[in-house]
């Protein structure tokens, strides 16, 4: 089996997000061999700012070097479709940011081509990766909390909560339908599934735009860049600020769940409580370290992160010893080291940790009926089936079967 450093990788796209995936790759003694930009000369500048050897000129030159095994697309998300379709062609395993692709048609065609392909397929649902994450999702599984029952909390942010703040997630042709609930609900969302081990089967969501128009700037902007441009243009704007959303799961379990862009003081706040017939347990990203565990007839605990008191996939996910807080960086590198463990086997494994493009597929199908409930004001079904869902859960089979359609 290959070690991490003898597998070359390369990263699409190095803003906010794409440089913590450099970053994480370099400290799990991943080989990044380049990166790849909008144009040439941006490349060649982040390049040298990241201290990398390279920048391609095009998704060609970069497929063109040999030495590319993995490559990371965290490009905006209305290429991610098109350059993951020809990252699989040409036999390259891929790491994808969400969402997986524009629509739920898109992403089926992805999973039925990765499954056919029978290479190592992720998309970048990286809380997962907190420790106490891993070791809930085991103790749930376990039946520690019981049959779970509700799921509910939040995921707020504040970076868009000015007409002045700008970031081409705010239009729709780059980023999508859909934005706070794409761009971190869907972040919840995963979770919820994840911890629960249940599926989402139908909403009920309210959508709301606060702010109609928008200055956008002449120039290009960070994400996350507090600057503030001198000359703008006034914008409409037709995605969401804020987003209030009902959950039903598959074993009867209820959910609720408010996400926005625009809650002034809150930079990256996701909570959530589980609550089960046993037991639950609450966890807040902003003291990732915490894990709280309620109970009826005895004393509540706190379980602080640390390797010695949680369970195998908890301490498969930190690196570091109680006392000594790991926070967003190290979900990336725990995140990729399971990946990349598949990496070196050069397959997935049976049940991967990691969000699949199958689990991507799914959190777009949801994304579908999300929509359509606000559009409609009533509950909808999250639709399983149809030429999309059927697609992907013939890949689903194929890849159970060996991996080949």
């Amino acid at each position: 089996m290959a070690a991490a450093s003898d597998i070359g990788t390369a990263v699409i796209g190095t803003g906010f997000i794409g440089s913590v995936h450099v970053e994480a790759l370099r400290r799990l003694g991943v080989d990044v061999l380049g990166i790849l930009e909008d144009t040439p000369e941006h490349g060649a500048a982040r390049a040298t700012e990241l201290g990398l050897p390279r920048a391609y000129a095009s998704l060609t030159a970069l497929l063109s070097d040999d030495a590319v095994q993995v490559v990371h697309v965290t490009s905006p998300n209305h290429l991610h479709h098109a350059q993951v379709r020809e990252i699989l062609a040409s036999g390259r395993h891929v790491v994808c940011e969400k969402p997986l692709a524009m629509t739920s048609g898109e992403s089926a065609e992805l999973v039925a081509l990765a499954a056919s392909t029978g290479l190592v397929n992720a998309v970048n649902f990286n809380i997962r990766f907190y420790p106490l994450n891993q070791h809930l999702a085991a103790e749930a599984e376990a039946g520690a909390l019981g049959e779970v029952r509700l799921v509910s909390g939040h995921y707020l942010q504040d970076w868009l909560a000015l007409e002045t703040d700008w970031n081409w997630r705010l239009e729709p042709a780059r980023g999508g339908a859909l934005r706070a609930v794409g761009d971190i609900g869907s972040h919840f969302l995963d979770l919820a599934t994840f911890l629960s081990g249940q599926r989402i089967v139908s909403v009920m969501a309210d959508l709301a735009t606060f702010i109609p128009v928008r200055r956008e700037p002449r120039g290009p902007v960070l994400t996350f860049s507090s600057e503030r441009a001198s000359e703008t243009v006034a914008r409409e704007i037709s995605t969401e600020d804020a987003a209030t959303i009902l959950l039903r799961f598959e074993n009867g379990a209820r959910g609720v769940v408010a996400i926005s862009q625009i809650s002034h003081g809150r930079k990256n706040s996701l909570r959530y409580e589980i609550d089960g017939s046993l037991a639950a347990a609450a966890w807040n990203s902003e003291q990732p370290d915490e894990l709280w565990i309620g109970h009826r007839e005895r004393p509540n605990e706190l379980l602080l992160r640390n390797p010695a008191l949680m369970n195998a996939a908890g301490r498969a996910a930190a690196r570091l010893p109680g006392g000594h807080v790991e926070g967003f960086g190290e979900t990336f590198r725990a995140h990729f080291a399971a990946i990349y463990a598949d990496v070196a086997a050069g397959r997935p494994s049976e049940r991967p940790a990691y969000a699949t493009f199958a689990d991507g597929h799914d959190e777009m199908l949801v994304g579908d009926a999300i929509a359509e409930s606000a559009r409609t004001g009533r509950w909808v079904e999250v639709r399983r089936a149809g030429p999309a869902a059927e697609l992907a859960r013939e890949a689903e089979t194929a890849a159970a079967l060996g991996g080949h359609a």
